[in-house]
């Protein structure tokens, strides 16, 4: 017999980014290219920052600057740790599920042929977007959240974890750009997929800087964030790291 798949709580220690310490544990999430791993921050509840996030190797681990996954996020974790807590699902979809080597097909074309890469997609033959975020939706049901704001710009991820029956407060997530190939990427995912892509001109939109809001609109988030702390701090009844 296979051993039984670990507790949360058996997974939780500290965890040190940009000079701050975050507690997490980690819950894996089963099925293939579309599971992965949800990674748990602090204490959570219901309203917590989530972050759906595709693995994308040249963007969260190489750094590349022609698209926008590793800036995304960067930007979520920055979030989740100045909230306190938060969720990032972590799941194994790269090349937008199309795998590693095929998105490197992908790339190849479009450079030679000057196309993006949902063009170079079909002319290879390819979906797409293989992606399905039902898992992940149910994971966050599975950690007892029944309301989320999702730090998204990607409707699909909206409608799933919707569909899971959570309630959902959309975060568009803005980054700037950090080359032309970047641009025309995230110009790409708005005209084809029909993402959010937070724009400086945009008024539904969370802007790229907290300045460009009204002093109000800061000085309400800040007080709604320091209520849920203190809530946060109240109702815990026990330290859960060890």
């Amino acid at each position: 017999m296979g051993k039984a798949a670990p507790s949360l709580s058996e997974t939780g220690h500290r965890l040190t980014r940009k000079g701050r310490e975050l507690c997490i544990r980690v819950m894996p999430i089963s099925g293939g290219d579309d599971g992965g791993h949800a990674l748990v921050f602090g204490q959570i509840a219901d309203g917590c920052l989530v972050r759906i996030h595709s693995r994308c190797l040249y963007g969260d681990a190489l750094q590349s600057e022609d698209c926008d996954c590793g800036p995304e996020l960067d930007k979520s974790m920055d979030l989740i740790q100045d909230a306190g807590c938060g969720v990032l699902v972590y799941l194994e979809q790269e090349g937008r599920g199309a795998g590693l080597v095929n998105k490197a097909r992908g790339l190849r074309t479009s450079e030679r042929l000057g196309v993006d890469t949902f063009d170079s997609y079909e002319r290879l033959g390819l979906s797409v977007d293989m992606r399905c975020y039902r898992l992940a939706a149910e994971a966050l049901t599975v950690l007892g959240l029944g309301s989320v704001q999702l730090l998204t710009n990607n409707p699909e991820k909206v409608r799933a974890v919707r569909d899971q029956g959570i309630t959902v407060t959309v975060v568009p997530l803005g980054t700037r750009p950090r080359s032309d190939k970047a641009r025309r990427y995230l110009e790409a995912k708005r005209k084809r997929r029909g993402h959010m892509i937070p724009v400086e001109d945009a008024p539904w939109s969370a802007q790229i800087r907290e300045s460009h809001q009204p002093w109000w609109c800061q000085a309400l988030s800040w007080f709604r964030r320091g209520l849920i702390l203190v809530a946060r701090i109240v109702t815990i009844p026990e330290i859960w790291i060890r």
